[in-house]
This record gives structure tokens, C-alpha cells and sequence, in this order.
């Protein structure tokens, strides 16, 4: 009997062994499935107007079965763009396409890329032996306008130097040491704008004061050297004041010389029409011209007797 007890223990302990053994090896199949999917997220950026490509795989195309790029924008619904051995289909039509690099990889290339091209690129690529998951969040890279000046704050002077409308933030640094107050302000387009004020101590010399700009878009700096005398909020009175009398001397000059021609011509039309010849004129020349006629009819009366 005590036999029989240790032969069915030992059965029972063989069998518990073997489940163990088949559960192992299922979670190792299940790890190999699992590690066969390959899952990455991650961040791409592209300047405004730039030639874009994305790629979700290292595998070439002769062992792709298929790829399917879902792309979500906010200013279209989503779309997709897919293709296998056999056809190609494209629900996006905006220029983008899949090509073939010449290692023959497969990409997405965006043409000319624009803030209409921001979004979520989701591709599936589908291969013998597993298949990749990507997911790219693409953003776009945009200078921003620059500009610095001077303004009185009180008593004293602040240096200002603006980075407007950028994407990313740029960074701004000064040549002068000081006071320095920077503020980032974000748009509802996404768009951010940095000013960096410099608080000028008294005695400071500005003759080479300058800011830096940084931003992505560009390969360096931008610096920009503060005019010396402008100050952003000044209007130049002056200037207006000598404008203003050019403006009213020549308005007067004008109105003067328009009323002359205006007397002139009324002038002219006012003066008599030329006198006729005086009567007196007349009858001195009548007698002068019957003296001339008698003594014609004279001459050719005497004429007459000779012949």
C-alpha cells in the first residue's frame, strides 16, 4: 500500500513538472511574438517650405508585404496613403507619396512642407516575419521676425530685443552684462514670441549694444545692434512740425498762383475790343486822293488836245 502511495506521488510530482515546462515554453512563444512587433514613437520637425521624409521600417521592399501610412492633420480629416505588391491607394491626394529610396527603403515624402502638414504620421509596415509600429508626431520649424530697440522706462533706459512669431522659441542672448527679463508668449496658432528686455544702468555705453538670436530654422546666430537714437514709443514732433509747414507753404503758393491765372483771364476778357480808325484819319486821306484824281483827268484832258 505504501507502495502504491509513493508511485502515485511520484506520478503527480512528474506531471506538475511537465506543466511547468509547457507553461514556460508558452510564455516564451509569447515573448517571441511580442518581440517580433516593433513599437516607436518619436518627435520629427521640418523648416517651412523644406522637402520632408518619413520612414517606419528598415526592411526593404522585397520583404514588405505591405505599408499603410494613417496620417491625422487638423486642417483635413484623416487620410490614408497604403500600398503592397499588387495596387496603390491614396485618399490624402496632397502631394504626398511613397517612394523607394536606392537601397530600395520605403518613405513618405511630404513636398514643399507647410503648417497644413503638421499632425500625427501613424505607419504600419508589414514583413515576413513581424511587422513595425510607428508613431511620429511632426511639427514645423519657423523663423521668427526680429527686431530691437530702445525705450525709456522712467528715468531710466531698457534695451528691448523681439523674436516674434517663431516656431520653436528662439533663445536671446545680450552683449551687456544687467537686468534681464525675458518673457515667452504663446499664440493660438502655436506660434511663439520671446522679448528680452536689458535694463540699462546709468552710464552705460550703448555704442556696441547688441542681441543674439538663436532659433533652429538657422544654421547660426542673428545679431542685432541697437540704433543709437531711436526709441520705440518716441515720435519725432519735430520732423512732423517742419513737414506740416512745407505742406502749408506750398498749399498757399499754390492757391496764389491758381488765383493770378484767375485774375489774368478775367482781365482779358473785360478789355474793350480795338478801336476803328479815327474819322479825322479818314477825311485827311479823301482830299490827298481827289487832288490825285483831278489831276489825272488834267493830264490825260492835255493828252487828248496833242493827238
Amino acid at each position: 500500500m505504501r507502495d502504491m502511495v509513493w508511485m502515485y506521488a511520484a506520478v503527480i510530482f512528474l506531471l506538475s513538472e511537465a506543466w511547468r515546462v509547457d507553461a514556460a515554453l508558452s510564455r516564451t512563444n509569447q515573448i517571441t511574438l511580442e518581440n517580433s512587433t516593433v513599437y516607436v514613437v518619436r518627435n520629427a520637425a521640418f523648416h517651412l517650405g523644406s522637402e520632408a521624409n518619413l520612414t517606419c521600417s528598415n526592411k526593404t521592399w522585397n520583404k514588405m508585404l505591405f505599408i499603410v501610412w494613417t496620417i491625422e492633420m487638423k486642417s483635413i480629416k484623416p487620410c490614408v496613403i497604403s500600398s503592397d505588391n499588387s495596387r496603390s491607394d491614396d485618399d490624402c491626394i496632397d502631394g504626398k507619396s511613397l517612394r523607394n529610396t536606392s537601397r530600395n527603403l520605403s518613405y513618405l515624402h511630404i513636398p514643399n512642407f507647410s503648417e497644413r502638414d503638421v499632425g500625427v504620421y501613424k505607419c504600419e509596415s508589414v514583413y515576413s516575419g513581424g511587422n513595425d509600429l510607428y508613431v511620429i508626431h511632426v511639427d514645423i520649424i519657423v523663423p521668427p521676425n526680429i527686431s530691437a530697440w530702445l525705450e525709456p522706462t522712467g528715468s531710466e533706459m531698457t534695451a528691448v530685443c523681439k523674436a516674434e512669431r517663431g516656431k520653436p522659441a528662439a533663445n536671446i542672448s545680450w552683449s551687456h552684462m544687467g537686468n534681464i527679463m525675458t518673457v515667452e508668449t504663446n499664440s493660438p496658432d502655436g506660434y511663439i514670441t520671446v522679448e528680452s528686455r536689458l535694463k540699462l544702468l546709468e552710464g552705460m555705453d550703448t555704442a556696441n549694444l547688441s542681441c543674439a538670436i538663436r532659433h533652429p530654422y538657422w544654421d547660426g546666430e542673428k545679431v542685432v545692434v541697437l540704433p543709437q537714437n531711436y526709441e520705440k514709443g518716441y515720435f519725432p514732433w519735430l520732423y512732423v512740425i517742419i513737414v506740416v509747414i512745407v505742406v502749408i507753404l506750398a498749399g498757399s503758393l499754390f492757391f496764389a498762383i491758381k488765383k493770378l491765372i484767375t485774375l489774368r483771364r478775367c482781365r482779358q476778357s473785360v478789355t474793350p475790343p480795338s478801336k476803328s480808325p479815327p474819322l479825322d484819319d479818314v477825311e485827311e486821306v479823301e482830299p490827298y486822293a481827289s487832288y490825285v484824281q483831278r489831276v489825272n483827268s488834267i493830264y490825260n484832258s492835255s493828252a487828248d488836245l496833242f493827238t
